[in-house]
């Protein structure tokens, strides 16, 4: 994470719940001043920064970047607007779910509410999808619709998206952690004979 939190937040919420079937073992960033990380010591939780400036390539960083998750053990690694494109470092040793504040394939990227104000569409809206080596290309898991209003710009539509992220990100791990999934192709399935356990996660953000 490098921001706010809110994710992080309401997942922290979430695995307090009895029932939730997921524990936080620890929440990452990659900048010391991200305000999630006060969130999730304030929970109890573990934390820890990897900053990009403090690494020579992205070969370096994303080796240790895996090198910090595999000391957790993750068996699920959330991250929620993670502006790096993570490396095979990272994503050969740990399965990674991103939220992105739009309805891919459409408006892939960093500006992705800017892009479909632009565009003109009547409806966007957020998905929660595996990261693969790509920008944004990973297979679908859930997605869900936000209208577009006549009188919004990207802050209020980038809000009302986010409302509806957390409210999906929470469902979408509960889910995993309780059912198990696996991927045929580009299809993801909940349910049945799990690809990957996913009883605890690391919460990355980066809004």
């Amino acid at each position: 994470m490098s921001g706010a939190g809110s994710n992080a937040a309401a997942l922290l919420d979430a695995a307090a719940e009895p029932g939730f079937g997921a524990s936080v073992v620890a929440v990452g960033a990659d900048r010391h001043s991200a305000d999630g990380l006060a969130l999730a010591r304030h929970a109890g939780v573990e934390t820890f920064t990897v900053p990009f400036a403090d690494y020579d390539d992205r070969g370096d960083w994303n080796a240790a970047l895996s090198e910090r998750l595999d000391a957790y053990r993750p068996d699920l690694v959330v991250s929620a607007g993670f502006m790096r494109i993570l490396g095979a470092e990272v994503l050969e040793r740990h399965t990674v779910i991103n939220i992105h504040p739009a309805l891919l394939p459409a408006f892939p990227g960093a500006h992705a509410v800017r892009d479909a104000l632009a565009y003109g569409v009547r409806i966007t809206g957020a998905t929660v999808h595996l990261v693969d080596s790509g920008v944004d290309t990973g297979p679908v898991i859930d997605q869900a619709a936000v209208r577009v209003e006549p009188d919004d710009d990207t802050a209020s539509l980038h809000e009302r998206i986010k409302s509806v992220e957390r409210r999906m990100l929470v469902e979408v791990v509960g889910r995993l952690a309780r059912e198990g999934w696996s991927v045929q192709g580009r299809q993801v399935r909940l349910g049945g004979p799990r690809q990957s356990p996913s009883t605890e996660y690391v919460a990355e953000e980066n809004r």
